[in-house]
């Protein structure tokens, strides 16, 4: 596999994507609905081990096509190079996201994280071309969608 092709995003309906996917998100519904429920408890519910669970947790999530007015936030691992900040920023810019919150460390051994909260206006484009483009900016090491509100 192409290294380019690692973090494409693909929208596939509910019946191309294999069980144990479908079990994940079951397993994050139900921690993020109820309050005691641990992981362990979850994946016992819908059947998965904890390992598959920590495996794919990250890498699958719910598609809405209603997404405005939703705030997502991302982290990112970016090189300490003059300008990438400001050329990240610029093709959140390109796609009508509106940054809410601006978070970036002192670089160590040359590397700082990121951390952005974006809120999804009508006019924001495609989130999955955004961070496509995020993610293959020279200098982006890593890009994750932590949270969607």
């Amino acid at each position: 596999m192409d290294m380019g092709e690692v973090n494409k995003y693909f929208v596939v309906k509910q019946r191309a994507v294999p069980d144990v996917l479908l079990k994940v998100m079951e397993a994050k519904r139900l921690l993020e609905t109820e309050k005691v429920m641990t992981i362990q408890e979850a994946t016992d519910a819908v059947g998965i081990s904890r390992s598959s669970f920590y495996k794919y947790k990250d890498d699958i999530f719910q598609f809405h096509d209603n997404t405005q007015g939703t705030t997502i936030t991302l982290t990112f691992q970016i090189d300490d190079e003059p300008g990438l900040l400001s050329d990240v920023l610029k093709i959140i810019a390109e796609c009508h996201g509106n940054i809410l919150t601006i978070h970036q460390s002192i670089p160590i051994n040359g590397v700082a994280s990121l951390s952005l909260s974006i809120q999804v206006l009508q006019s924001t484009g495609d989130i999955s071309r955004m961070l496509e483009r995020l993610e293959s900016r020279k200098g982006v090491r890593y890009v994750k969608l932590l949270a969607r509100d």
